[in-house]
């Protein structure tokens, strides 16, 4: 994972805004929004419910991308996952 300064200072390609949505809202509609992202690109996933901080970067890793790392906002956090294929 990288630093938050680092998080905070990357360029997304694609955000996926899914706060105030229950599991697994926040997994589906990361599913469909990485589709727009290009190989090498970076999708951000705004989520306020917990639990989809374990569930995004298991996704990423069963998929093959990489969970750059996660960001915890007032309410809500920001996860991280860069597209590999």
């Amino acid at each position: 994972m990288i630093s938050t300064e680092e998080l905070n200072a990357l360029n997304v390609d694609s955000r996926v805004d899914a706060r105030g949505v229950a599991c697994p809202g926040p997994l589906l509609e990361a599913k469909r929004g990485m589709t727009s992202v290009p190989v090498g690109g970076v999708m951000e996933v705004l989520s306020s419910d917990a639990s989809t901080n374990n569930d995004l970067p298991r996704w990423a890793a069963k998929m093959g991308h990489d969970h750059l790392g996660t960001l915890e906002e007032a309410g809500y956090w920001r996860i991280f996952i860069k597209r590999t294929k």
